[in-house]
């Protein structure tokens, strides 16, 4: 999208902190969120922080993700350790 002139001014004249993020921004963001220690460690700092509100508010939402996909893998493996554990009970019954 070509923007004019005066919005090129427009973002150019905002203070950093209000700036917006372009796409290739984003997908760096991306690519170094999912570094799994160093990525977790920057995540959290720029969840913290407010240097740019529009990386600090991406930086939350991914975070959330991560929390929702955690929680997801949790209850998937506590159903699969229970389920196969009380499926080996049954079976040493019946056998």
């Amino acid at each position: 999208m070509n923007m004019s002139k005066y919005e090129k001014q427009e973002i150019e004249n905002l203070p950093y902190k209000y700036r917006p993020l372009s796409a290739w921004a984003y997908f760096g963001y991306q690519l170094l969120f999912a570094i799994p220690l160093v990525g977790f460690i920057c995540l959290i700092v720029f969840a913290c922080t407010d240097s740019n509100i529009n990386r600090r508010s991406f930086a939350r939402s991914y975070f959330c993700g991560v929390i929702i996909v955690a929680i997801v893998v949790a209850v998937i493996l506590l159903i699969a350790v229970v389920g196969f554990g009380g499926l080996s009970s049954i079976l040493d019954k019946i056998i």
